[in-house]
């Protein structure tokens, strides 16, 4: 057995005894939950950009 059989047998046993805890509803929370947060971020950097041009027009 060589090295790279070796990685690969652990990586697939990693992969597939996480696959069956991980269970649909907890995965599509998941991404539910990235989305909203990434679109959160995305809107606060928005304003906080206006507000900085905003303030950078005033001296």
């Amino acid at each position: 057995m060589n090295n790279v059989d070796l990685r690969m047998g652990t990586l697939t046993g990693t992969i597939l005894s996480i696959s069956m805890t991980i269970n649909l509803q907890n995965l599509l929370e998941t991404a539910v939950l990235a989305a909203i947060g990434a679109s959160i971020s995305f809107f606060v950097s928005l304003v906080w950009k206006k507000l900085y041009r905003k303030n950078d027009r005033n001296p």
